[in-house]
């Protein structure tokens, strides 16, 4: 299981370098020759990041991205949402029915406390407090 993939690393770097270059307009070919991100790569994870709120996008000549939020309210979890979905542990599939004790299961109920804790400390991680070190 991975908490974070590749598409969302990528994006919280491309953030964090946006937001360190803040009110500039930023191309992906900068993207790429700043960060060293494949090029194809970097243009999809920009245009999921605008389609999903989080840059807005300038077109025409001198154009390219811009945050769309400021980066306190960018949070890892909505990039996660973005890029892999909801943030789930398990989902109780064996031969891909459901489980019969799905409700009753122990084992269920202690997971879904870590997905809660999980996700209560990932809703607090912003841009804003990466850039700040915390």
């Amino acid at each position: 299981m991975k908490l974070i993939t590749r598409d969302t690393d990528y994006a919280v770097r491309a953030l964090c370098y946006m937001a360190q270059n803040k009110e500039k307009i930023i191309s992906a070919a900068e993207l790429v020759s700043a960060l060293k991100m494949p090029r194809p790569f970097t243009r999809k994870i920009l245009q999921k990041l605008h389609k999903g709120g989080i840059l807005r996008a300038q077109k025409g000549k001198g154009g390219g991205f811009i945050l769309g939020r400021t980066t306190g309210k960018i949070r890892i979890v909505d990039l996660i949402s973005i890029f892999q979905g909801a943030v789930e542990l398990q989902s109780c599939l064996f031969k891909k029915k459901l489980c019969a004790d799905r409700n009753t299961c122990v084992l269920r109920h202690k997971i879904k406390n870590l997905e809660r804790m999980i996700l209560k400390e990932l809703e607090s991680i912003t841009i804003e407090s990466l850039l700040k070190g915390g």
